[in-house]
């Protein structure tokens, strides 16, 4: 496998921030990859680790049962910073002493440098940063020194005489440090001397040449969704080796209203790529009848996806490769990380429900992209808005968007609450700032009365959410007539409904779907 030339290494102890490092880490235009905690000092070098970040964690490191690090990685010469968890992880591995008072630190806290370093290059004198640790760091020995300080005396940063180590108390990847950015691009360049060459045009370049040494003179299906994610795969694949790549666009039965027709139109005139469209509709539907488990629902999807392209590439002839387009969010929801360490939130229909026995080896381009990424990535294609902007669709559809069993009846009715829902958003000109919309169908019904007429019929409730990439989410603050006018159509236009209601969940604690 052809790694990056360079990658910063964010090693998980359990942080809800880790993810939030990686991207703050490419936000700066290098590469970044999370690994688990235990990944060892030869696994990094193999992987031209040019420096480590240690995430914060539940753990206490006193604990007997606390996730260590590979001892190796202490020794060597790679830079390394260690937030919460992280530096009193370094500081215990190096005979200092990290104790809970009993009480922890909590929220805005400032911070005050002790002494120059390049940590703390360009950081103001006394800068408010998160803090949110229950133990501390109550004595450190040498080579290690404290750099910074909290405004309670609390030990906030250290640095290693040594070497090229350090460590901070507090999250600079979060946004309430206000400097944080800063003191990240800092550990980048200044003590790792990174170079800024995790760009769109260089990964396209670095992918086209993947696919190209991957694939040779076989033959590639390459999956299409209509959304963004595939079309920067087929892109990619048509720009690497054309006419070898043949894109399949399988209608499971589960899409939008009248979406197979639009994807067909949009996609072949837009992006200019020989698409072809196979309804497998019945196949699905008969497999997931009487189904209502979210897991179950994701798996037996993921199989009968590669049931289906095994059948078409029948009519193409020898296909050794599909091409999909898993994102890097995909694989860590599904527990999917190299040490398996990541807790399985949710298994993607493309990664946790992939069938042990299919005849394809996997092609995926974008597997180590955030969704804002593979944009970025599209726009340098020079794919067009209608894609680019396009709200993310999950590859099972409305199965994981209809709250129980699927039935054809059950589709309808959603397919045309969420199609009302979706054309109100763009008539008002909310649909562009809002990362992604859609409707649920509740398992639950409602007494009501329409017409003097009492009426027991379903639930359906919306959701919008703003994002950058997925991983995690906020509500989106829908004007009130806009949720009154999508209220009173659906009621009104969709037979089977009679109450509306309207989803205030960040993610997290919630997922961005239902199921």
């Amino acid at each position: 496998m052809k790694h990056h030339t360079q990658t910063i290494a964010v090693l998980d102890f359990g942080s809800q921030y880790t993810q939030l490092i990686a991207r703050r880490v490419r936000e700066q235009h290098v590469y970044s990859e999370i690994l688990p905690y235990n990944t060892t000092l030869k696994e990094l070098v193999d992987k031209n680790v040019k420096a480590i970040i240690l995430s914060g964690g539940p753990a206490s490191v006193y604990d007997e049962q606390s996730p260590q690090l590979d001892s190796d990685i202490l020794k060597s010469e790679i830079p390394i910073l260690g937030i919460c968890y992280g530096l009193q992880l370094l500081i215990q591995n190096s005979e200092g002493e990290v104790h809970s008072k009993g009480k922890g630190e909590y929220g805005y806290a400032k911070v005050h440098k002790v002494i120059e370093n390049s940590l703390f290059h360009n950081i103001s004198g006394n800068t408010q940063v998160w803090m949110s640790h229950g133990d501390e760091v109550i004595n450190i020995e040498n080579p290690w020194e404290v750099i910074a300080r909290s405004s309670n005396e609390v030990i906030a940063a250290v640095h290693h005489h040594q070497k090229p180590h350090f460590g901070v108390q507090f999250h600079p990847e979060v946004v309430h440090t206000v400097e944080g950015q800063t003191m990240l691009s800092n550990f980048i360049f200044k003590i790792a001397h990174c170079k800024p060459n995790w760009t769109p045009a260089n990964f396209i370049n670095e992918a086209i040449d993947k696919i190209r040494d991957k694939v040779g003179n076989k033959k590639v299906i390459t999956g299409l969704s209509g959304g963004v994610d595939s079309s920067v795969v087929g892109t990619l694949l048509h720009k690497a080796i054309g006419e070898q790549s043949t894109c399949v666009f399988i209608d499971h039965g589960l899409l939008r209203k009248n979406e197979a027709d639009q994807v067909m139109s949009t996609l072949k005139e837009g992006l200019g790529l020989n698409i072809q469209c196979h309804d497998y509709s019945h196949k699905f539907l008969s497999k997931l009848s009487g189904v209502t488990e979210p897991e179950q629902k994701r798996k037996i999807i993921g199989e009968e996806f590669i049931r289906a392209f095994e059948e078409v590439s029948k009519t193409i002839g020898d296909v050794d490769f599909l091409a999909q387009g898993t994102l890097y969010p995909d694989v860590i929801e599904s527990g999917g990380d190299v040490g398996g360490s990541a807790v399985t939130i949710k298994s993607h229909h493309n990664v946790g429900g992939l069938p042990d026995d299919m005849q394809f080896d996997l092609i995926e381009p974008i597997r180590d992209l955030f969704k804002d990424e593979v944009r970025k990535a599209g726009r340098e294609l020079g794919l067009p808005d209608f894609v680019l902007d396009r709200h993310p669709f999950p590859g099972p559809g409305l199965a994981v968007r209809i709250l129980g069993e699927i039935t054809e009846e059950r589709i309808q009715i959603l397919q045309e609450a969420d199609n009302i829902f979706i054309e109100i958003l763009k008539e008002t000109g909310e649909y562009q700032n809002i990362w992604q919309a859609f409707a649920v169908l509740i398992p639950v019904k409602t007494v009501g009365v329409m017409g003097d007429t009492r009426t027991y019929e379903n639930l359906i409730g919306l959701r919008a959410v703003t994002s950058l990439d997925g991983m995690t989410a906020d509500w989106y603050n829908l004007p009130y007539n806009v949720l009154a006018k999508a209220s009173s159509k659906i009621v009104n236009d969709v037979k089977g409904v009679n109450r509306v209601v309207y989803d205030v969940t960040s993610k997290p604690p919630g997922t961005i779907e239902w199921e």
